[in-house]
């Protein structure tokens, strides 16, 4: 399969090719929150998980939001990526408008005072990474397609369906792919 012609960089996404079968990434779309010399750091944004955050999350204000499964790497620590990045202190803008992480005790308080949302913020359990150049060995076997990450994909309301809306945007042949079956020998 063929892949854009973009070189990954930090809020790149990263989206799955149709026939990747890893359990982890099949059909995953993941935004790059750090890419550089010392490798890649991501999160997938459409593996929903059914626990919510208060359940996954000892002494965490009540908040209806899901917990979402950010990768195979560290899945016992918590990451969130948010849009106000105005209001929680060091956090890091990955691109225009989303921010990863910052202060987790200023979170808790914006969380109890009920000045967050939950359509402002999701919470990852673990996170994606890759080794220095083990990223760009895998987009040279074409394993991974690159898009350009926004605001709209980070926080997507139906993340089943991320990953063909992300290819459709994307146009072009990518659109076919959107359509590529779960698995084409039931064809």
């Amino acid at each position: 399969m063929a892949r854009t012609e973009l070189n990954a960089t930090t809020g790149s996404l990263l989206i799955s090719e149709p026939q990747l079968s890893d359990n982890f990434f099949k059909r995953s779309v993941i935004l790059l929150s750090e890419h550089d010399s010392k490798g890649t750091l991501g999160f997938i944004l459409n593996k929903l998980t059914d626990i919510k955050i208060n359940d996954a999350v000892e002494d965490f204000p009540l908040f209806d939001a899901p917990l979402f499964f950010g990768g195979p790497v560290e899945t016992d620590t918590l990451f969130y990526i948010h849009t106000v990045g105005h209001l929680l202190p060091d956090s890091q803008e990955i691109i225009e408008g989303v921010f990863l992480g910052g202060d987790y005790d200023r979170l808790k308080f914006l969380i109890n005072t009920k000045q967050i949302k939950p359509n402002q913020i999701r919470f990852y359990a673990g996170y994606s990474g890759w080794s220095a150049t083990q990223l760009e060995e895998e987009l040279q076997v074409n394993a991974w397609m690159l898009g350009t990450a926004n605001q709209q994909f980070t926080f997507y309301p139906e993340p089943e369906v991320l990953w063909s809306q992300v290819l459709r945007s994307m146009k072009n042949k990518y659109s076919l792919l959107a359509n590529f079956p779960d698995d084409p020998n039931l064809n």
